[in-house]
């Protein structure tokens, strides 16, 4: 019996579309490739910015790091001496209300505070008589880890 080979001269090798091309059956990745690589390198430079919220020139310290918590508060004051809360700027006496205006539940969350290292101590002292005031008895100081001897 004789078979037949179809019209064109490709003798049954696919199907042929628009034009007389074969169609591709295989995706190209390498340009998904490329565009997760340059992803993965923006969000590795990005990363540690979106952690450090208002930029402070923090002193230097031995300590040890502290373990990052879910429910945990920011508090910083920068070289002129305004407060934020977190990323937010507070008005002069302002934190004590926005502080008690926090759900505390059972276990009050962390609060950090970071103060720029060219501060006076009694302003520092002063956000932190704040937050006691505010029912927070357990406040963690931010600074540089520092290795070498001072």
């Amino acid at each position: 019996m004789a078979m037949s080979m179809g019209s064109g001269s490709g003798g049954g090798r696919g199907r042929r579309g628009r034009g007389g091309r074969a169609a591709m059956s295989e995706i190209n990745v390498t340009p998904l490739v490329d565009v997760m690589l340059v992803l993965l390198i923006i969000f590795m430079v990005t990363a540690p910015m979106l952690a450090a919220g208002v930029p402070v020139d923090l002193p230097d310290s031995k300590a040890d790091p502290l373990d990052q918590q879910q429910d945990q508060i920011t508090v910083t004051i920068d070289a002129q001496g305004n407060v934020f809360l977190d990323d937010q700027q507070l008005a002069p006496g302002e934190l004590t209300d926005r502080l008690a205006g926090l759900q505390k539940g059972p276990k009050p969350p962390l609060v950090t505070l970071r103060a720029d290292r060219v501060l006076d101590w009694g302003r520092v002292a002063a956000v932190m008589g704040e937050l006691n005031a505010a029912g927070f008895k357990s406040i963690s100081l931010v600074t540089n880890s520092s290795s070498a001897p001072q």
